[in-house]
């Protein structure tokens, strides 16, 4: 594994006090996993460099943890050569002082944006070169990610998983390992090591003052804390504290953490709650429950609506709840006075929630474990029986168009299943035979030829209103 970081900054050898690493020596370091050495490749007053070689001992990470069940995938893998938390690790550890920014020596320096330039020439980037752009470039990198080519003499066998980065821009000498230290094994989707609690203190330790405000936080975040959703959800919850948005961020740990904005820029949680609205407007629908209401988006939108007099949010979760009513408390009382929030349990009868003109379970379905379902549709179509159910649920045949989905993953660490179209349709239809409705599908989003929409949505009209 290799990393290398250059300077023009003059004297460009100042580099050497802002690592605290002599540019006139060659030192090694024992790190989990092997050696790592540090040595100066260029070191004069117009350009330094200084190179960071992680030596890997194979046979020595298989004897303390492995992760491959392959008695040769133990030992031929490519943790030795290719960038990952290995090398973030070494980083972390070598490059200590100078990752908490400090510089007794030059410490004016050490607060000052200079010229850097950075490469790592294998580097694995699961979700494209494309992913590589959209975590740096909003960091102030100039990015350039070649894909690496799996054999430079056979074109014909196309690229590997892997990109040359090279990184250029004007940042704090700190702020470029932190940057590093993150952002590696997130491109990388994998860590050698076993994920606890002290690894949301390091994300947001090393994350400090560019975190909380970065476009693709979510997806850092579950990366970087290996899918672990109690993790991801304290990570998140403190990055909104420093953002003041604790409302917008449940919003998007309960929705697809992993998709943030489709192609066209439009993010799939808004085009799917604009979906839901025109068809409940249509519908003539007044009193309105949402089930699985989570952190309160849509029910945001239901109360900008005059038309829709009553609006009842509910969800088995207190801590959403309390979101909810806290993104409320400075509504004008007579808008207030239109929303009721509810703590119930979507798998069991609520004699409470009869007689509503509609309902909806926007991305709900999916979270419940399908022996669950007979119980949730029991609740919903037989005992409270609203006029028109609307249920959306991702297109699990449409996360192929998504980077950040990686194959044989679902697109939220939290579902228990996603449906292909034929299944949902299917599913659909079942229950609106048993329970006496017609149902309409309508795809959210743009339509792909090959794979669909990436949400679907049905409406279920109970028949004897539609007669």
């Amino acid at each position: 594994m290799f990393l290398s970081l250059t300077t023009t900054h003059r004297p460009a050898t100042d580099l050497g006090f802002l690592l605290h690493k002599h540019p006139g020596k060659a030192q090694a370091f024992p790190v989990a996993g092997g050696t790592a050495h540090v040595f100066y490749p260029v070191a004069e007053p117009d350009e330094c460099t200084a190179a960071l070689l992680l030596d890997v001992d194979p046979v020595g990470l298989v004897r303390r943890r492995h992760h491959d069940s392959s008695a040769l995938g133990r030992y031929v893998n490519d943790r030795p050569y290719a960038a990952g938390s290995l090398l973030a690790v070494a980083l972390g550890s070598v490059f200590r002082t100078a990752l908490n920014g400090r510089c007794d020596a030059r410490p004016e320096l050490a607060a000052t944006p200079v010229p850097l330039r950075i490469r790592v020439p294998a580097l694995p980037c699961r979700g494209g070169a494309d992913l590589a752009v959209r975590l740096f470039e909003p960091l102030g990198w100039q990015v350039e990610a070649a894909p690496v080519p799996l054999d430079p003499h056979v074109p014909a066998w196309g690229d590997s998983p892997y990109v040359d980065l090279r990184l250029s821009g004007q940042l704090r000498v700190s702020e470029a390992l932190n940057h590093l230290y993150v952002l590696i094994p997130v491109l990388d989707d994998a860590k050698h090591y076993w994920v606890g609690s002290d690894e949301v203190d390091k994300l947001l330790r090393a994350g400090d003052g560019w975190l909380a405000e970065h476009p693709e936080r979510e997806l850092i975040s579950e990366r970087y804390l290996a899918h672990r959703r109690s993790y991801v959800r304290s990570a998140l919850a403190q990055l909104a504290d420093e953002t003041g948005d604790a409302e917008t961020e449940l919003d998007n740990a309960l929705a697809d953490p992993v998709v943030t904005a489709l192609d066209d820029g439009a993010p799939l949680a808004a085009q799917r709650r604009g979906s839901v609205l025109a068809v409940l407007k249509t519908s003539g629908a007044r009193r309105v429950l949402d089930l699985g209401c989570g952190g309160g988006a849509l029910l945001a939108d239901l109360l900008r609506e005059p038309s829709f007099t009553e609006v009842v949010g509910v969800d088995v979760s207190a801590r959403a709840l309390e979101v909810a009513d806290r993104r409320f408390q400075r509504l004008p009382e007579r808008q207030r006075a239109r929303l009721v929030l509810r703590q119930s349990a979507l798998t069991y009868v609520d004699p409470e929630l009869a007689g509503y003109d509609a309902a909806v379970l926007m991305e709900v379905v999916e979270h419940v474990d399908p022996t669950r379902l007979p119980a949730l549709e029991h609740a919903v179509f037989a005992a409270a029986q609203p006029r028109t159910v609307v249920v959306t649920t991702p297109n699990v045949e449409y996360n192929v168009r998504f980077e950040s989905v990686p194959a044989g993953r679902f697109r939220h660490p939290d579902h228990r299943f996603e449906w292909t179209r034929a299944q949902f349709q299917q599913w659909c239809a079942r229950v609106a035979e048993r329970h006496g409705y017609t149902v309409e599908q309508l795809p959210v989003g743009p339509v792909d030829p090959q794979v669909g929409a990436p949400t679907q949505l049905a409406v279920f009209t109970r028949a004897e209103v539609s007669a």
